[in-house]
């Protein structure tokens, strides 16, 4: 399978983190998103029924964020995973990359990040 649907840089603000100062702020996140599925029907129809709606995606992706209240990056990037393959059952994989734009870490750091695959059994 050649075909992937990329959504890059999709930014959101969410609670998530172990420190007690992540669990009181929202802190800027980053995600970078690859759904491995078919769409060759629907680049030849035109239509998009025929493929996975990245608008869908996105929303979903954000709510899984704002909502979760996670502590950690890895589980955030796994629920956000298995969601996604929950909305399209043509979807044969998906990466999650998440990452803290900001992170509250003394060092000088552009992001702290984590980056899972799914793959549907």
């Amino acid at each position: 399978m050649n075909d992937v649907i990329e959504l890059r840089d999709l930014r959101c603000s969410a609670v998530i983190g172990v420190l007690s100062e992540e669990r009181n702020r929202a802190q800027p996140l980053v995600f970078d998103l690859d759904l491995v599925r078919p769409f060759e029907e629907a680049a030849i129809n035109d239509d998009i029924a025929e493929t996975t709606n990245y608008a869908d995606v996105l929303n979903l992706t954000t709510r899984v964020a704002t909502d979760g209240q996670f502590l950690l990056l890895e589980t955030l990037a796994y629920r956000v995973a298995y969601e996604i393959l929950g909305l399209d059952p043509e979807i044969e994989s998906v990466t999650v990359a998440v990452r803290k734009a900001r992170p509250p870490v003394v060092e000088d750091v552009a992001s702290v990040g984590v980056r899972c695959t799914v793959h549907r059994p």
